[in-house]
């Protein structure tokens, strides 16, 4: 996990950020493709409006959860998000969903883990992107999202929407049995 101090401006962390994982000045936001790489192979991706417009949230998340941007880190933050929900912003739901459930497979439970977390604290997706939470400190976006408070007990609700989230994976494994049957 990335830390970042609780001191430290949102603008700052964001910059040290984009730096550390070489996403360019602006973080890749005005970029027309991003790359994904899978080992040697390279996958373009359009950063199409939506993604770009729920990317300044999910940077701030990265940096207050100190999930980084390997695959594991992606896979979850994915479930933080799904979690601790993705407001209006369908390019996040879909995205995550896609991310969340290579974590069931990579890192099955750092990826229950951080969907846990995510279940008992507040994204930033609830309110449109402002430029202005830059001027406030990482420790006050933690407080925000509620990333100080104590983990609670499992709750039913907690398992249900985990397995919704999980369900193109378990449809996945369902659609493979069956072939392999056959």
């Amino acid at each position: 996990m990335e830390q970042f101090p609780d001191h430290d401006t949102l603008s700052s962390a964001r910059a040290r950020y984009f730096h550390d994982h070489g996403l360019g000045p602006d973080g890749g936001y005005q970029a027309r493709w991003v790359k994904f790489r899978i080992g040697p192979v390279v996958i373009p991706f359009p950063n199409f409006p939506a993604r770009v417009a729920a990317l300044p949230p999910h940077d701030l998340h990265h940096i207050a959860t100190g999930y980084d941007t390997s695959w594991k880190g992606e896979a979850q933050i994915a479930a933080w998000e799904l979690g601790a929900g993705c407001g209006r912003y369908l390019a996040a739901w879909m995205l995550n969903l896609i991310s969340f459930n290579i974590g069931l497979v990579i890192a099955p439970a750092r990826t229950w883990r951080a969907f846990l977390r995510g279940r008992h604290a507040q994204a930033l997706y609830d309110k449109p992107w402002d430029p202005a939470w830059l001027d406030r400190t990482v420790g006050s976006l933690r407080e925000r999202l509620g990333l100080h408070r104590d983990s609670k007990p499992v709750r039913p609700g907690d398992l249900l929407c985990f397995a919704a989230c999980a369900l193109p994976f378990l449809s996945s494994l369902t659609l493979l049995a069956i072939l392999l049957a056959g």
